[in-house]
């Protein structure tokens, strides 16, 4: 990938890293992205699932979708993920942060056509979310491919950032009687939930026995 000022870290740059095998745990632990694109000089920024293979992104919608339109087109997007491990609470308002990690990529997407390109890329997404669960379902008909726009997202640029640990207060603030430390956060999955018309007793596939 490359490395230029678009993706300098300007604010903590000790915190960031433009190793790929960081870059890639993020995304990996991670299943939500934010793109940001702009069109006819408005800016967007749409929440979506994604899966990722290598340095390339896959994201899909309905062929109506405003974002996948115009992201077709070659128009330059940034990509962001952002997974929050804990709130820090400091002795002083000023300190108080959050522990996270966070990938900001850069780069530009192209349609996939082919039905097979599609349905590939459909089940790395599928799969990314929940692992196992596309040999569990029904695959797309091709009525359904025809109605899915898919495109692949190429990271040009990628960069890292992450906080981790207890709160930096000033010295002269540990001497004051106010709680500190960190509250972790953690994504969980609960217990599954059948549908209703399910046939009674059947039970949960292990694949969805779980946690992220």
């Amino acid at each position: 990938m490359q490395t230029t000022d678009r993706g300098k870290l300007l604010r903590l740059p000790q915190r960031g890293s433009r190793e790929l095998e960081v870059i890639h745990g993020i995304l990996d632990a991670g299943f939500l992205a934010h793109i940001g694109f702009q069109q006819e000089g408005q800016p967007f920024v749409i929440p979506t699932l994604y899966g990722r293979q290598d340095e390339r992104l896959y994201l899909h919608g309905s062929t109506a979708s405003r974002m996948l339109r115009q992201l077709a087109t070659g128009a330059p997007a940034c990509v962001t993920v952002t997974l929050v491990d804990g709130l820090v609470l400091a002795r002083s308002a000023f300190h108080h942060s959050m522990n996270y990690r966070s990938v900001v990529a850069f780069g530009t997407a192209q349609l996939l056509e082919a039905p097979e390109q599609k349905l590939a890329a459909l089940r790395i997404i599928a799969e990314h979310a929940i692992p196992g669960r596309w040999n569990h379902t029904r695959p797309p008909s091709e009525r359904e491919i025809n109605l899915t726009r898919v495109l692949e997202f190429t990271m040009e640029e990628a960069t890292a950032k992450q906080r981790s640990g207890p709160p930096l207060d000033e010295e002269e603030d540990y001497e004051l009687d106010y709680w500190a430390g960190v509250v972790p956060l953690t994504l969980t999955a609960g217990t599954p939930i059948a549908d209703a018309r399910l046939p009674p007793g059947k039970p949960v596939p292990n694949h969805l026995k779980w946690k992220r």
